[in-house]
């Protein structure tokens, strides 16, 4: 079993994450005190990729999502302080879901609070900080 870090147990980390996902993890980072919600526990069955990003962004979410056209949305909607982290894992089962959700709290939570993107394939988080909006990419990072 893995024990969480202490950063993981610090409430207040806000997620939305979108139809594709299973309710469950929302339910894991519920019980960990984290302001998390799914679109279906909210009846928000048709909103546009795109809006659901909006609104993350205006809630101040970190969107979970397997849709890997939401990193081209935010790329090219320039939004400050957005985050997201996209699963492409083989295995989507909640319990496997959320080691990875645990290690992604504990180790960039910073990163998510000032604006991410961490891809999740199976044994590896890819990281990539988003500068403010304005400013050029400073470059990426790999994290296993």
């Amino acid at each position: 079993m893995i024990l969480p870090d202490v950063n993981v147990l610090i409430p207040g980390t806000r997620f939305l994450a979108d139809l594709g996902m299973s309710p469950k993890p929302v339910d894991f980072l519920q019980d960990l005190e984290h302001l998390a919600i799914h679109l279906q526990q909210h009846g928000l069955y048709r909103l546009k990729d795109s809006e659901i990003l909006e609104k993350a962004c205006k809630e101040g979410r970190t969107s979970l999502t397997h849709d890997l056209d939401f990193g081209d949305l935010l790329a090219a909607s320039g939004a400050d302080l957005a985050s997201l982290v996209i699963f492409r894992l083989r295995n989507m089962r909640p319990e496997h879901v959320n080691r990875y959700l645990l290690e992604i709290i504990s180790q960039y939570r910073e990163s998510l609070d000032h604006g991410a993107v961490i891809t999740v394939t199976e044994g590896r988080i890819r990281l990539r900080d988003l500068p403010p909006h304005g400013r050029q990419p400073e470059g990426k990072r790999v994290l296993a």
